[in-house]
């Protein structure tokens, strides 16, 4: 009974030493293997929600957040949400384009269109709505052109037959962009926004 015993607590004790082991061996050699990997949560804090100002007014803009893309409100001047287009559109694009405050970098959004956009009037023959970008929006990353259509799809003013309709400098003509729901979760997809030709 004596030899039963002793073999039973062997068989704790070795059963405890394997596992604070774990299989690894002790270093005297201090390790760093970085910080634990992070996911921000693709959502800012009510009470970090920029003040707007009396002469503003909530302007919903997609941003990048963990591959896709999720709508933030912003403060913008009160033309971004009247019918005047051009002064809409490019109150829009001012705020897509800007780089995210502090609680939305936090967060983990960012931003994929270039400062040096800019968006103007349509010319003579472009289809009714037109929009006519600094660059050709093909030219644009997919993220980059992605963000703007959708935001621009928020608001009724720049969307014309359920398109965002958009050219650029060149010859080309203009075309028409949806955002779905396929846009919003795979903006760096390559077929997306989905482009329409039109007449």
């Amino acid at each position: 009974m004596r030899a039963r015993a002793v073999f039973a607590l062997g068989a704790v004790l070795a059963v405890a030493a394997l596992a604070s082991g774990c299989g690894i061996r002790t270093t005297s050699v201090p390790v760093d293997a970085g910080a634990a990997p992070s996911r921000g949560p693709c959502k800012v804090a009510s009470g970090d929600v920029t003040t707007r100002s009396p002469d503003s007014v909530a302007a919903s803009v997609y941003l990048l957040c963990a591959s896709q893309l999720v709508a933030v409100d912003r403060p913008a001047p009160a033309g971004a949400a009247g019918s005047d287009r051009l002064v809409a559109a490019r109150a829009l694009l001012e705020q897509v384009q800007q780089a995210p405050p502090e609680d939305e970098r936090v967060a983990g959004f960012a931003t994929a269109v270039p400062s040096e956009l800019r968006v103007g009037p349509s010319r003579a023959g472009d289809p009714a709505g037109t929009l006519r970008l600094s660059s050709q929006p093909e030219d644009l990353s997919t993220e980059a052109l992605a963000q703007l259509v959708c935001t621009y799809a928020e608001n009724e003013a720049l969307v014309t037959g359920g398109t965002v309709v958009l050219g650029g400098p060149g010859d080309y003509p203009p075309r028409g962009y949806l955002c779905t729901s396929q846009t919003k979760s795979r903006p760096q997809d390559v077929t997306t926004p989905d482009a329409l030709e039109l007449n």
